[in-house]
């Protein structure tokens, strides 16, 4: 079809310029006014031509994914929105639609856009304009049709019944890709409002801070935003500027309704608790804050526009919710020929059960997808999360007809629950499976996740009853929660957004590996619930596979501490450089820039504690050791010769680099450098570092030993990710590593080193030498600290007895530091101190 959209509609992004040198966008480094916003966008719509063409845009909370959505819209391209964050939706969505042109964020402002044909392949609907996944089916074929008008008429409601004004400003506290979070980008950019841009969690302090700087008058919420809330001290903060919060995406429970409407009474914000789904292009009620703490349970009155009825339902006692509106889409796609078509939906019938009070509120009791049947018994599974609340449990129950699946949070008596769930709804006991888990499931919106729930009792017999389990899926909180010393890990985590690093990430590893087979090599970046959809059941092997940064600092430090009892000689410490830098590339580099400064600062700091804890005693009980060596300042002020005060040279070698690399990131120019040139900018490091390597400098002039550009080596090995780049850093590691030392089966050791990290992702292990794999390389800082005052003992006794007891020293006080660090934290906890202010926050720990 060639008809032309009726963009005029979608006023919010064809018509931004009308509201001049107004704030459309700010962050933490930048505003954008909508004069400079409309020219991005026009500029963006120019590139993407005059003919209609199939659009995807990999989407994250950034200027570059806003300027690309509205362009799409501009142009009147029909646009596929993915997360930038699931790599895997986007490949299934592309290989399912074959899109013309991908659009992703470029980091500096200028989105990029692939295209992958000249014009088009697909029949497009001129009402055609976006085209989102459905609640909780991210990747899935099926998607949600929405139109120009949807898009227009949703923005236009939401903004009147909010009283959206252009002095207001949103903080953008939940993914554009998802409706909830881009209905709040359209109806702020239709008032002239501004949007405070940023991908920052409520747990980060950062956020509040972003808040308070840029004067966000509301954020959007989840029912899981809320525990959040409580976690972080919200109710008492101090947010003037703050003027509502809004809720959706799920049902918030009455008490919870109430609790939060009286505390932004007193805090001089309103609740608006509202209803509504991706099918209705988000919005169809809300409840009007001055009711909220009367009628908590109710979902409120239909959005201006839009309306309500309640058809009955056979036997049942309450009808089912169906909703008109020009919100409402205009149908599905499950393929790329569902997109020629037009609307084949003129109302929405939502699934759930409600009921119409006197005073024309609305309450949804029930969903009729809710129930299953059982052994022939009708079970409304919403009932069983009702009555395992009473007790005080939270639980979200799934089913099938063979079996109910409940999840429990925390540690609860599964089997007495199960018994009580079975009497109260009349079914056998055999028939009811209860499992606890650290926390329940929950998709990217903060739903939970019921086929996740389901899953927790796949494969097992009906009528068998929950027995010990080991660790599998349903794990991967309970795994990163207990590694990393956090309470509080949810769904759209990963282990670096937890502040997990070099240090922490061995333990997290091999705990997951085992749990859910080989990992993926990205999986310090892959959100909690994608690791969690992982099958845990693999056969046993007599060969396990770990991570080559993980099997090379084990073997190092074995051959390091082997090397100094002089069983034989072969130096490694230099290949650890390398792995350093690997490892900061690949967890030290994301989000934004001054809460990945505190990062790297927390890092440092798990580095340099115990470190200067341990050579402290080592000075009070040896006469070997200064207090420049405590203080890790040996490297600088002396002496230049080797002696026993040189044993720590590699410490503190490691923390003058961190320090130096920390500093640096820490710079606007650099940190923007980076970004956008993810592998010219280590290369332009290791190229600094080569002065130092080859001597290009005053050799009068006092310097540590020159392993920056070794570091710079292993960052480049992280960021090279085609094969012409990997080839590029070999042939840089085979240039000038030669020549460096002197021996050559040191280089060639070195070489090795870097060579695997480039293009070994893992190494082969026996499966029984899994674990202790793991723990050398975790404690392989420990074991280079404390073998130098172990193994000297021993060796006259037998030298394979000083590196076994050496090996086990190091562990040991690894074990120890972890208990001590961990204990300090929870007590900066109790007693309300903020984690990030203490380098010793997030402790990792083995378990």
């Amino acid at each position: 079809m060639t008809t032309p959209p009726d963009l005029a509609r979608v006023a919010f992004a064809t018509d931004l310029a009308r509201h001049g040198d107004r704030p459309a966008v700010l962050t933490g480094e930048r505003a954008l006014s909508y004069r400079e916003l409309a020219e991005r966008v026009d500029d963006v719509a120019a590139r993407l031509g005059t003919e209609r063409r199939l659009a995807v845009l990999a989407a994250a909370n950034d200027i570059d994914s806003l300027v690309a959505y509205l362009a799409a819209l501009t142009a009147g391209h029909p646009l596929l929105l993915v997360p930038a964050d699931k790599p895997a939706a986007l490949d299934s969505l592309v290989a399912a639609y074959d899109p013309d042109v991908l659009l992703r964020s470029g980091g500096d402002g200028t989105p990029v856009l692939e295209e992958r044909r000249p014009g088009t392949r697909h029949e497009l609907h001129p009402d055609l304009a976006l085209l989102l996944s459905t609640s909780g089916s991210t990747g899935s074929p099926k998607l949600v049709r929405l139109s120009h008008e949807n898009l227009a008429s949703n923005a236009e409601a939401i903004a009147e019944y909010l009283a959206i004004g252009p002095d207001d400003r949103a903080a953008t506290t939940l993914p554009m890709s998802y409706c909830y979070g881009l209905s709040v980008l359209n109806s702020h950019l239709l008032r002239g409002a501004g949007l405070v841009l940023t991908d920052l969690s409520v747990v980060d302090p950062c956020f509040w801070e972003l808040l308070r700087q840029r004067r966000a008058t509301s954020f959007a919420a989840v029912p899981y935003t809320f525990d959040l809330l409580e976690r972080v001290g919200f109710e008492e903060m101090d947010l003037p500027h703050l003027r509502y919060v809004t809720q959706a995406g799920g049902r918030l429970a009455p008490e919870k309704v109430r609790h939060w409407a009286r505390t932004g009474r007193r805090r001089g914000w309103d609740l608006f608790v509202m209803y509504g789904a991706t099918e209705a292009t988000s919005r169809m009620a809300y409840l009007p804050p001055e009711l909220a703490e009367e009628r908590a349970g109710t979902i409120g009155v239909p959005i201006p526009g839009g309306a309500f009825r309640i058809d009955p339902v056979d036997g049942l006692p309450d009808g089912e919710l169906v909703y008109t509106g020009p919100n409402v889409m205009l149908g599905y796609a499950e393929r790329p020929e569902d997109l020629a078509a037009g609307r084949t939906v003129e109302e929405l019938r939502t699934g759930d059960l409600a009921r119409l009070h006197p005073d024309g509120l609305h309450e949804v009791v029930g969903r009729r997808s809710r129930f299953v049947k059982i052994v022939g018994l009708r079970v409304d599974l919403g009932q069983v999360e009702r009555i395992l609340a009473e007790l005080g449990v939270t639980a979200a129950a799934a089913g099938s007809d063979e079996r109910l699946v409940v999840a429990v949070e925390g540690e609860q008596d599964t089997s007495l629950l199960a018994k009580l769930v079975a009497e109260s709804i009349g079914l056998p006991r055999p028939a009811v499976e209860m499992h606890a888990v650290g926390q329940l499931p929950r998709l990217g919106t903060g739903k939970v996740d019921y086929p996740a729930v389901a899953a927790l009792g796949a494969g097992r017999p009906a009528a068998a009853p929950p027995g010990p389990r080991a660790e599998g899926p349903e794990d991967v909180r309970r795994i990163l929660a207990e590694v990393l010393d956090r309470p509080d890990v949810g769904d759209d985590d990963t282990f670096v957004s937890l502040d997990g690093d070099s240090l922490s990430y061995v333990a997290a590893s091999v705990r997951l590996e085992q749990a859910l087979g080989h990992l993926p090599t990205d999986w310090h970046l892959t959100p909690v619930r994608d690791l969690a959809a992982r099958s845990a059941r693999r056969p046993r092997r007599l060969v396990s596979f770990l991570e080559t940064g993980i099997v090379l600092r084990a073997v190092a430090i074995v051959l390091i501490v082997m090397t100094h009892v002089e069983l034989f000689t072969l130096q490694t410490a230099h290949v650890l450089f390398a792995v350093a830098g690997y490892n900061f590339a690949r967890f030290q580099l994301h989000g934004e820039r001054l809460p990945r400064l505190r990062r790297q600062l927390r890092s440092l700091g798990r580095i340099v504690v115990p470190s200067a804890a341990f050579i402290a005693v080592a000075h009070l009980l040896t006469d070997d050791y200064t207090w420049a060596n405590v203080l890790l300042l040996n490297g600088i002020v002396g002496p230049q010769h080797l002696t026993s005060q040189w044993h720590f040279w590699f410490v503190e070698m490691l923390v003058y680099v961190l320090l130096a690399v920390t500093a640096l990131m820490a710079l606007p120019w650099a940190d923007r450098a980076e970004r956008r040139l993810p592998l010219a900018f280590p290369l332009a490091l290791l190229a600094v570092g080569l002065v130092s390597r080859y001597d290009i400098v005053d050799p009068g002039l006092p310097k540590p030993a020159p392993v920056f550009w070794l570091f710079a080596l292993g960052w480049a090995a992280a960021r090279a990710r085609t094969v012409l780049e990997r080839s590029l850093v070999t042939l840089l590691t085979l240039l000038t590593v030669p020549g460096y030392f002197d021996s050559t089966l040191r280089e060639v050791t070195v070489i090795i080193g870097v060579l695997l990290l480039l293009w070994v992702t893992a190494l082969p292990v026996p499966a029984g030498l899994r674990r202790v794999t793991g723990w050398l390389a975790a404690a392989s800082l420990y074991i280079y600290l404390t073998h130098w005052l172990v193994y000297p003992a021993l060796v006259p006794v037998s030298p394979v007895l000083a590196v076994v007891a050496s090996l086990a020293a190091g562990v040991a006080y690894w074990v120890l530091a972890d208990r001590v660090l961990g204990g300090l934290r929870r007590a900066a906890a109790r007693t309300g101190a903020p984690a990030e202010e203490t380098p010793l926050a997030a402790t990792p720990g083995p378990r």
